[in-house]
């Protein structure tokens, strides 16, 4: 998941590559929302065994009310740091 900013703009995805992704997002090489509204820190994001089972994943948290992925972020990641840097490691 990717936001604007502390209790921002959210976006969801789902990717094979998630370090290629998120730079993409952060580089603006990516046409559409999270270049309009500026959504380019990776504040949460889990992995998958299987490309079907992140797709439903995905599907499952998009229908989710705001409130509840703002409590899935603030319980992995509280201070709601850009987790990208961790990952490129």
């Amino acid at each position: 998941m990717l936001s604007s900013k502390r209790n921002g703009t959210l976006y969801t995805g789902v990717t094979s590559d998630i370090i290629k992704r998120v730079y993409e997002h952060k580089n603006g090489l990516i046409e559409g929302f999270t270049l309009k509204y500026n959504i380019h820190n990776l504040v949460w994001y889990e992995m998958h065994e299987s490309v079907e089972s992140a797709i439903q994943r995905e599907k499952q948290i998009k229908k989710w009310k705001r409130e509840w992925k703002l409590n899935l972020i603030e319980k992995e990641n509280p201070d709601w740091m850009d987790m990208y840097e961790n990952i490129r490691s």
